[in-house]
């Protein structure tokens, strides 16, 4: 069934599990339900075809076209879809635990309450995507590009996030414990009430960034570039900040007891009420 036109075709329920598909047209068809588990559609395209609760498990999706697909509560569990083009797709409540989308594009992709545990966007492009409420849990976005994309309230547990564009990104009460974001782009990124504790965050730019009541107890923030960034009520207990930049951070309130300033210069930062990492309070 390679290269086959069954573009438009209604093939609501099929079985096709095991299938060759590879660079098959199925633009625009009907496709709810269908089996596809352990199907080889390399290259094939899907753009625009309604895949409502498809079973996708470890099927071949690796350079596939996907634009504009209806995949809602699609399952792709252990699924290949690397270097597939998913821009503006519909992936709200998909199952995509464990799935390969290294250097897939997904900019403009809806993806909230998706279930991403465990899966690889290594080099993926997620710019403008919706991720509220997703679980990426223990998954790698090692040089992702996540600009201006919607995270808030999503779990990044243990996730690698090193070297991944954040910029303006929405992290609003998310939940990044144990994440690495090491050499990470969160300039102007929007981080208010999100759990970092213990989360490595040497030389990443956070500069202009919003952490208001931030927790970042233990964290490690060596080098990080804080300059004008919003710690007000932040919780900074024995964080390594040493040789961070903090020119024109705001840390009012801030808890910064047992904290590691060594080579920090706090001249230029608002401190008011601050709790220094002596335990004492600065009210001026």
């Amino acid at each position: 069934m390679r290269w086959t036109n069954l573009s438009n075709a209604n093939l609501l329920g099929a079985n096709l599990s095991g299938s060759d598909l590879v660079k098959a047209n199925l633009r625009e068809a009907d496709l709810y339900k269908v089996n596809l588990k352990d199907a080889e559609v390399s290259g094939a395209y899907f753009s625009k075809a309604h895949l409502r609760e498809a079973c996708l498990e470890r099927c071949d999706l690796s350079m596939a076209n996907l634009q504009g697909a209806d995949l809602t509560k699609a399952y792709f569990n252990g699924a290949n879809l690397s270097g597939a083009d998913l821009d503006e797709s519909d992936l709200s409540n998909a199952n995509l635990s464990e799935t390969n989308l290294s250097n897939a594009i997904l900019s403009n992709v809806n993806l909230t309450n998706a279930d991403l545990h465990r899966s690889d966007l290594t080099n993926a492009n997620l710019e403008f995507a919706d991720l509220s409420n997703t679980n990426l849990s223990d998954s790698k976005l090692c040089n992702a590009n996540l600009s201006n994309a919607n995270l808030q309230e999503c779990d990044l547990s243990n996730a690698a996030i090193n070297q991944a564009n954040l910029d303006h990104a929405n992290l609003a009460d998310a939940i990044l414990s144990n994440a690495n974001l090491s050499n990470a782009n969160l300039s102007h990124a929007n981080l208010k009430n999100a759990v970092l504790s213990n989360a490595i965050l040497s030389n990443a730019d956070l500069s202009d960034s919003n952490l208001e009541d931030t927790i970042l107890s233990d964290a490690i923030l060596s080098n990080a570039n804080l300059n004008g960034a919003i710690l007000t009520g932040a919780q900074l207990v024995s964080a390594k900040l040493d040789a961070a930049f903090l020119i024109g951070t705001n840390l009012v309130k801030a808890n910064l007891r047992l904290a590691n300033l060594n080579g920090v210069s706090l001249s230029e930062a608002n401190l008011f009420g601050t709790i220094m990492p002596d335990g004492s309070i600065h009210n001026h």
